[in-house]
C-alpha cells in the first residue's frame, strides 16, 4: 500500500528579504485564486457552465499580461491554486457527497500559502525552492518516503514548511486483535466500551475571556491601521493556541486508541445539525436558546470531526479498521438485552434497564451499543484477517 504523509517544519527567516518574496508569492496566490473564482462565479450566474483547469490555464496568460507583477510569482504555484479551485468545484457540485461552495480568500489572514509541485531540493535542513533560494528551516524529525511536493504557510507571524512524501510499504498487520466501542459525550470525549475514558479539555472555554477582551480592543481600533495589525495578530496567537492544545489532545487519545485496539466502532455522528441553533423564527421561536448554545460550543471544542480523521489514516497505516455506526436511540439501548427505553436512563450518568435491572455508567453501556452495532460477537477484520473478540460479548457473559 501507498502511505503518504506530511512533515512540517517552520522555516528561518535569515533576512528580510525572503520573508518579504513569500508574502508576495502567497499574494499572487491568492488574487489569482479570487479573480479565477469570481470568473467562474459569474458564469454560473449568467447560467454557463464552469470552465475547466485547461482553459483558466490560458486565461492567466493574459492576467500576467495585465498585471505584470505575477510574473515574478512562480508560474507552478500559480497553476496549482487554479487546480485547487478546480477540485474545490468539482467537489462542490458532486451529487453523491456535495462540499461547500468555495470562497474568495482574504488579505491579512493568517491561511495564505502557496505550493510547488516540483522543482524544490532538499538537503539536510536546507530546501531550494524556486525563484526564492536556499532557505534554512528548523528540521525537527527525519523526512520518511519520498517528497511530492512542497507548501509553503503563514501561521501567525511564522512561515511554515510542509513536505508531502508517498512511501509504499507491505500491507500492515495489526499487533493487538482487541475490538471496541466509543461513545461520544461533552463532559467526557471519548468512552470505551472497556470503561476507559477520555475527558474533554475545552482548550476554546479556558481562553475564551482572554479571546474576547482582545477582540474589544481590535474593535475599537481603525481598520488596517498599524495597531490594527498588531492586535490581530495578539487573536491569531490565541486561536492558533487553543487549536494546538485541542490538536495535541486529540492525537494522544486517537494514537493510544488506534495503537491498542485493531478494530473501532464509533457514533457517525452528524455533528453540523447537532450543533445547530435553537432560536427559531419570529413566529416559532426556539425554546432554552442559551442553553443550546452553550451546548453546541462544547461540542464544536472537541473537535469530534479531525478525531475521526486521525483516528481513520491512524488505522490504516496500523492496518486496523474503523466502523461508524448509526448512533440512533444508543443511549437508550441496553447493551445485555437490547431494550430500548427512555427511562432506561434516569440520569445524564446513569443507565438502568427497566426490562433486565442492568446497571452502569451510561456512556459505557453505549459505547458497548455503538460496538454491539458494528458486526457480530466476533468480527473479521478485512484488513489483516484476524478475528476479534467482542468486549461487548465477554461483559454480557459477566452479567
Amino acid at each position: 500500500m501507498v502511505v503518504r504523509k506530511a512533515f512540517k517544519y517552520k522555516l528561518r527567516m535569515n533576512h528580510a528579504g525572503n520573508e518579504v518574496l513569500l508574502y508576495q508569492y502567497a499574494g499572487c496566490c491568492r488574487l489569482v485564486w479570487n479573480k479565477a473564482l469570481a470568473l467562474q462565479k459569474e458564469r454560473l450566474d449568467a447560467g454557463k457552465h464552469c470552465l475547466s483547469y485547461n482553459e483558466m490555464a490560458k486565461i492567466l496568460l493574459q492576467w500576467k499580461k495585465q498585471l505584470p507583477f505575477l510574473r515574478a510569482a512562480p508560474s507552478q504555484a500559480l497553476q496549482q491554486r487554479l487546480m485547487d479551485l478546480d477540485r474545490a468545484l468539482r467537489e462542490a457540485f458532486d451529487k453523491k457527497n456535495p462540499k461547500r461552495f468555495p470562497k474568495f480568500k482574504k488579505k491579512y489572514r493568517s491561511s495564505d500559502s502557496f505550493r510547488y509541485p516540483q522543482g524544490f531540493k532538499i538537503a539536510g535542513n536546507l530546501i531550494f525552492l524556486p525563484k526564492i533560494g536556499w532557505m534554512r528551516f528548523y528540521k525537527s524529525r527525519s523526512i520518511v518516503g519520498d517528497p511530492k511536493n512542497v507548501t509553503v504557510s503563514l501561521r501567525g507571524g511564522s512561515w511554515y514548511l510542509s513536505v508531502q512524501t508517498e512511501q509504499e510499504i507491505k500491507q500492515p498487520v495489526h499487533s493487538s486483535k482487541m475490538a471496541v466501542g466509543g461513545d461520544f459525550g461533552v463532559k467526557r470525549l471519548l468512552t470505551l466500551s472497556s470503561g476507559k475514558h477520555y475527558d474533554a479539555i475545552h482548550a476554546y472555554r479556558a481562553d475564551g475571556e482572554k479571546l474576547a477582551k482582545e477582540q474589544r480592543k481590535l474593535a475599537r481600533m481603525i481598520k488596517k491601521s498599524n495597531n490594527w495589525k498588531k492586535q490581530k495578530r495578539k487573536i491569531q496567537d490565541i486561536h492558533i493556541r487553543i487549536a494546538d492544545v485541542r490538536l495535541d489532545h486529540l492525537h494522544t487519545i486517537s494514537h493510544e486508541v488506534s495503537k491498542n485496539h485493531a478494530l473501532i466502532v464509533l457514533e457517525d455522528l452528524d455533528i453540523q445539525h447537532m450543533s445547530a441553533s435553537a432560536k427559531g423564527t419570529v413566529d416559532n421561536p426556539g425554546k432554552n436558546v442559551k442553553q443550546k448554545a452553550g451546548l453546541n460550543k462544547a461540542i464544536l471544542d472537541q473537535g469530534r470531526g479531525e478525531f475521526k480523521r486521525q483516528i481513520k489514516y491512524k488505522q490504516d497505516w496500523r492496518g486496523g479498521m474503523v466502523i461508524f455506526v448509526d448512533p440512533v436511540y444508543s443511549s437508550q439501548e441496553c447493551s445485555v438485552c437490547g431494550h430500548i427505553s427512555s427511562q432506561n436512563r434516569p440520569s445524564q450518568e446513569e443507565f438502568h434497564c427497566t426490562r433486565c435491572g442492568y446497571s452502569a455508567h451510561a456512556d459505557e453501556n453505549s459505547a458497548k451499543v455503538v460496538l454491539s452495532r458494528g458486526g457480530h460477537p466476533r468480527v473479521v477484520c478485512g484488513s489483516n484477517g484476524a478475528l476479534m473478540p467482542s468486549e461487548a460479548e465477554t461483559d454480557k457473559a459477566a452479567a
